[in-house]
């Protein structure tokens, strides 16, 4: 019993893992939407110059007179801030994968199958208009689901909404920038350094055999992680995939497993009740002190690492990183109209992938699956909740921004597709927001008392 209940105790810590991370995801979105709109305002003022200048300043360190390493302020948040995005979202998705909506078979179906539906349609769309021209290469511009402003949007609607709804939102984005990280490491990767790379592999190897050693401490993983970016940024091979292999390397079982846990704190209380706690309290009394911070240390012990590291890591991500991504990225002058962008085969392909294309692809093979018998819906779901959120799904942002920095070189695409994302993501969450509103969840039976 006293085992089942320590069990408990874990699964119950990781559940409020994920539940932070909602929560954040949510807040950190609608800090997104005010990042974006300040981004705009600047980037279309009398500030947009030295907006752009400041991206275009080199920030450099000095290591040593013979090491010097330096990139632009606009390298060091793509490259550098993006790294510890993917590594977030590498440790979410280990943790899905480990014991949340992606750990079974019956439970990852349904958001997988969504999310391949959701990349495929919007890769053909834009492919369709856009196959023979020079802009084929961003294809996988509208792939992506931005899971922050995702969930910020969908956070609007309140208790309108099922929360299983949300968790289905979580989960298929989560795989969604599964396939947006394959992509980028497959199909955005240039003039490989097979040196640094071979160098970065074995980083990685050894960060591995750290953690099949039983190596638990964090720092290690974090030294090894920035030797690992290193390596990456040299090797032509996005740096930003090094957080998602960093990412597979850290431990998930805790220093302390439960049944020493269990033991341990009864030797703590044990030697606790042998102190006079009645008449004296910790600030007097050297022993309690020294009993309690024990306590402490053990029980940090005991919280897996993998968790440790992303509640660590999840609030700097949401706060600050991305909305800083987005003041970097967002500031696009709007000086063409929505009829010169829709006009290009860019434009629309980028608009009606996103807008469009998402939307049917994750509503018709969530159809599709369900027919079939390989996955299931929830019982307090609509299709209706489906359709909403494949809209809201259309809001790409965040990835799309960054995979048309890898797409393109040509600064007219670049805008281009950048005032594509704006206006398709735009459009995907109102429409979005419209549907959900309107639609109520199923009414679940009561349970009959006998």
């Amino acid at each position: 019993m006293a085992q089942t209940e320590e069990n408990q105790s874990t699964l119950d810590y990781i559940r409020q893992t994920a539940r932070t991370f909602l929560d954040r995801e949510t807040t950190g979105g609608l800090l997104l939407i005010a990042a974006t709109l300040l981004a705009l305002i600047i980037g279309n003022s009398d500030w947009a110059t030295p907006y752009h200048h400041l991206l275009e300043d080199e920030f450099i360190f000095k290591l040593t007179d013979h090491f010097t390493f330096g990139l632009t302020v606009e390298k060091w948040i793509n490259d550098g801030l993006m790294f510890i995005f993917f590594l977030v979202a590498g440790l979410e998705i280990k943790r899905e994968i480990m014991v949340g909506e992606l750990s079974s078979f019956q439970k990852a179906f349904m958001p997988f199958l969504a999310a391949l539906g959701g990349m495929v349609f919007p890769a053909l769309i834009f492919y369709s208009f856009n196959a023979g021209t020079d802009s084929v290469h961003g294809w996988g511009i509208p792939m992506a689901t931005d899971i922050a402003y995702s969930l910020g949007i969908i956070g609007l609607l309140g208790n309108r909404v099922p929360v299983q709804l949300k968790v289905l939102l979580v989960a298929l984005a989560i795989a969604d920038d599964l396939g947006a990280i394959l992509v980028i490491a497959i199909f955005y990767s240039s003039d490989i350094s097979w040196l640094y790379l071979g160098l970065g592999g074995a980083v990685f190897i050894l960060l591995f055999a750290l953690n099949l050693g039983g190596v638990k401490k964090l720092f290690w993983f974090s030294l090894g992680g920035v030797v690992l970016w290193y390596f990456f940024l040299n090797s032509g091979v996005h740096p930003t995939i090094a957080g998602v292999l960093l990412a597979l390397t850290i431990p998930i079982r805790a220093r302390m497993d439960s049944k020493l846990m269990k033991e341990r704190t009864a030797q703590h209380i044990e030697a606790l009740e042998k102190t006079d706690v009645e008449k004296l309290n910790p600030i007097e009394d050297l022993e309690q002190r020294k009993i309690l911070k024990a306590i402490r240390k053990d029980s940090a012990y005991s919280h897996p690492p993998l968790l440790k590291m992303e509640n660590a890591l999840s609030g700097f991500n949401a706060f600050f990183i991305i909305p800083v991504f987005a003041l970097a990225n967002a500031g696009v002058k709007l000086d063409i109209s929505i009829t010169g962008v829709l006009s290009g085969s860019l434009g629309l392909g980028i608009v009606l992938g996103l807008g469009l294309g998402k939307v049917m692809g994750i509503s018709l093979f969530s159809f599709v699956g369900q027919k079939i018998g390989v996955s299931k819906l929830h019982r307090s779901i609509r299709w209706r909740h489906i359709f909403g959120m494949g809209m809201i799904a259309g809001i790409g942002f965040t990835m799309s921004l960054f995979i048309t920095k890898l797409a393109f070189t040509d600064t007219d695409m670049i805008k281009i597709s950048k005032i594509s994302i704006l206006f398709a993501s735009m459009i995907s969450a109102i429409i979005g927001l419209i549907i959900l509103f309107f639609t109520k969840p199923k009414k679940l039976p009561e349970l009959q008392e006998f």
